[in-house]
């Protein structure tokens, strides 16, 4: 194996560029760097693509080995999160052979010898559901998870045989379900255009809590771009629905995926949750309602882990204040007897089972059923779900 010294330095300088470029900033580390590769034209893809692995490697330790020097704290994250560096070989050598190990051993190796503890990766680990097996959530941070689509049942047997065709390693979740690995790209692929919808696989599970009827009137309250919306109808096309979100510029992409996946029968309202809604909806009551509400996003931080530096703790009670909020407007809208399905992807028992709880004791509603969705278990987001019936 060739180590190149010169040129491991300078993916080190570039990423303590980068770093120091985004401390202080609450913006999505993604957005961040895309400005930083704009303003840095010189980098070729071959750079990009590292120092985004280093940066994102980087922010999957959260606050393991907080007293370590930057480089220091770099090479762990390599050494967790890779089979191989050459920032391991140089700046940790004595970690480097055991660098294929499993991810697991890895981490038991260094718990024995550097000290590591796994709880300080999420420093909120306390505030995690109990629910949650949380030494494999906190493990599954140093592993990116994969990308899902959801096959249009018309066409899944289509876009499987063109994956085969042109050698695209996917696993088959279930029939309607594959599973690839990040970074795969099927934009390209002018074939498959309109034949699937990316979603990811705990997100298309949320439909075993739903229910419809033909003709019957539901709400998704907070729509954003229409995912689960588009599997709602996929399941239930007879039913009438009305999405709506505070944001315009999302429900002009929603219109967008909808013309695309040829839906046309449905209503459309901008609609803020945490005034009055009355005032757009009058006295009109749903046979069912979705609330996938905002929250921390903690259960997709495998994503974002930047989050795991840079999420607050105030912010867990903020969030959990505007659950309350919005879930208090939205109630009055659904039908005695009806459900309400509460979402959220978040692990944190503040946004879920306390917000059920004050669903159940301050709305009159009956809890029917609830439960995570453990992505990490299948290289996914973590999501928690709740069906309510109105008393």
């Amino acid at each position: 194996m060739e180590i190149s010294e010169k040129r491991t330095h300078f993916q080190v300088r570039t990423f303590e560029r980068i770093l120091a470029g985004y401390a202080g900033l609450r913006v999505p580390f993604a957005r961040y760097l895309t400005q930083f590769f704009k303003e840095n034209k010189q980098m070729g893809s071959k750079d990009r693509r590292n120092a985004s692995r280093l940066c994102y490697n980087y922010f999957r330790l959260g606050h393991a080995f907080d007293g370590a020097t930057l480089v220091e704290r770099l090479a762990m994250a390599e050494y967790l999160c890779e089979s191989q560096s050459d920032i391991v070989y140089i700046y940790k050598p004595e970690l480097y052979d055991t660098m294929s190990l499993p991810l697991v051993e890895k981490i038991a190796y260094l718990k024995e010898h550097a000290d590591f503890q796994l709880s300080a990766v999420n420093i909120f680990a306390e505030e995690i559901s109990p629910s949650i097996a949380l030494d494999a959530y906190l493990t599954n941070q140093f592993q990116q998870p994969d990308l899902f689509i959801r096959l249009k049942k018309s066409s899944a047997s289509r876009v499987k045989a063109y994956l085969k065709a042109e050698d695209i390693t996917f696993h088959e979740i279930d029939a309607y379900t594959l599973a690839f690995k990040n970074g795969t790209s099927l934009q390209a692929h002018k074939p498959l255009e309109g034949l699937f919808e990316v979603q990811d696989l705990s997100s298309q599970q949320t439909i075993s809590f739903m229910q419809a009827s033909p003709r019957e009137n539901w709400w998704d309250a907070c729509a954003a771009s229409g995912g689960k919306a588009l599997l709602f109808l996929d399941h239930f096309p007879q039913v009438n629905l009305l999405v709506s979100d505070v944001r315009m510029s999302i429900l002009k992409n929603l219109d967008e995926r909808f013309a695309n996946a040829g839906i046309r029968n449905y209503r459309k309202r901008i609609i803020d949750l945490l005034a009055d809604t009355s005032e757009v909806l009058g006295a009109e009551q749903f046979d069912g309602v979705i609330l996938d509400a905002p929250c921390s996003g903690s259960g997709t931080w495998g994503r974002t882990p930047e989050q795991l530096s840079i999420f607050r703790k105030e912010q867990l009670t903020e969030f959990a204040t505007l659950q309350k909020n919005i879930v208090t407007n939205v109630a009055k809208h659904v039908k005695k007897g009806a459900p309400l399905i509460y979402i959220t992807c978040s692990v944190f028992a503040k946004e879920n089972e306390e917000v059920v709880a004050y669903i159940e004791e301050e709305l009159g509603f009956t809890r029917e059923k609830m439960s995570y969705l453990a992505g990490y278990k299948q290289q996914a987001d973590t999501m928690f779900i709740a069906r309510l019936i109105k008393k």
